[in-house]
């Protein structure tokens, strides 16, 4: 049974993405997936988050700001010229970390390539990560919710004011990121269908990624400290260092997901930094139920792609809130759990009326 799930947790999502995708094409409808693109990478965050509030307890308000650190720094290394001696210039190329390209006017010029931006934008994701979790997550209550409000409010302010990072209007005309020839992850028409799947692939193993992490000693860990964290750390469990580990996790997640938006919207503004965005990252987790990973990539995504098709209008908000408080209130595991009920209710139902009836014929 339990295999029978773990199948069923990862084969229903693969089903899903796929008939969206025959569905949208079959009925001209393309376009649906460049919000289910974006959905996806959404996806990737509250996944990284629900791995730090259902299993660490701890809730982060800045995530917003790590999407935003992430694409911003691939935005900045991938478009902004180097000016590089010769020799240097051989041998970063060879390396591949840079990269002559064409600007907006069609000038050539030498920048930093999107595998070593990526690398470069996941090491100082790690280092602020480091720096705002280590002294908050040894203390208790909610001092990183807190300590990472504050750290998303600068960031928003700082790259909302700051030429550099192209203040208000954000950075645009970021190059989209091959590979190898064969796929380019951008938002050209032609590569829809590519980076549709490119995504939902990054969310899917995210998911297999997590799952697989609470099931290991450092989730076990993760479970106590939720739990009773006294108790867990009189058992020998070092609870400051497995709270800072979830944090740096979700963090580098949020991280990644950014700079892969990032390339495929080929740009990016300050408002993904804002205290909203952070916000609502955290009510998806919890309108998924938690430490429900299925239940928050069903939600999130759902939730995500329908406010970015803006299905509701100027009432998006309101609805939202509305689907938040009827999961909270009645589905407190996520609006999986007592489908799952439901589900296996029926299964022993059947069986139970058939031998009933067999009893009454006899």
């Amino acid at each position: 049974m339990r295999l029978f799930r773990s199948i069923a947790t990862f084969l229903l999502p693969v089903l899903a993405v796929i008939a969206f995708q025959q569905d949208a094409s079959a009925a001209g409808r393309g376009y649906y997936l460049t919000q289910a693109t974006m959905a996806a990478y959404y996806v990737v965050v509250t996944l990284g988050l629900a791995l730090l509030m259902g299993h660490a307890g701890q809730v982060s308000l800045g995530h917003g700001a790590f999407f935003a650190l992430g694409g911003y720094t691939s935005a900045i290394l991938t478009t902004r010229p180097l000016d590089l001696p010769p020799a240097a210039e051989r041998t970063l190329s060879a390396l591949g970390c840079v990269l002559r390209a064409e600007d907006a006017a069609g000038v050539p010029q030498l920048v930093v390539a999107p595998p070593a931006a990526f690398a470069a934008a996941l090491l100082l994701t790690l280092a602020v990560a480091l720096l705002v979790g280590y002294p908050t997550l040894r203390l208790r209550g909610y001092y990183l919710a807190m300590a990472t409000l504050g750290f998303g409010l600068i960031v928003y302010r700082v790259l909302l004011g700051t030429p550099f990072t192209g203040a208000a209007d954000g950075i645009h005309g970021v190059p989209g990121w091959s590979f190898g020839g064969a796929f380019t992850l951008c938002g050209r028409r032609d590569h829809r269908v590519a980076n549709y799947y490119f995504a939902w692939g990054a969310a899917l193993l995210t998911l297999l990624l997590l799952r697989n992490l609470i099931r290991s000693r450092f989730g076990r860990a993760l479970a106590a400290i939720h739990d009773h964290e006294t108790a867990a750390g009189a058992m020998g469990v070092n609870t400051a260092a497995c709270k800072l580990q979830a944090f740096v996790v979700s963090a580098l997640l949020a991280a990644a997901a950014g700079v892969f938006a990032t390339h495929f919207n080929g740009g990016i503004g300050p408002s993904e930094a804002g205290a909203l965005k952070s916000v609502r990252y955290v009510a998806l987790v919890a309108a998924g139920g938690m430490g429900n990973l299925p239940g928050v990539l069903a939600a999130s995504a759902g939730l995500t792609f329908l406010s970015l098709r803006d299905a509701f209008g100027t009432y998006d908000d309101a609805v939202f809130g509305a689907i938040l408080i009827a999961v909270v209130t009645w589905a407190p595991q996520g609006p999986l759990e007592p489908l799952g009920r439901a589900l296996r209710g029926l299964a022993a139902w059947r069986p139970a009326r058939r031998e009933a009836a067999r009893r009454g014929a006899a």
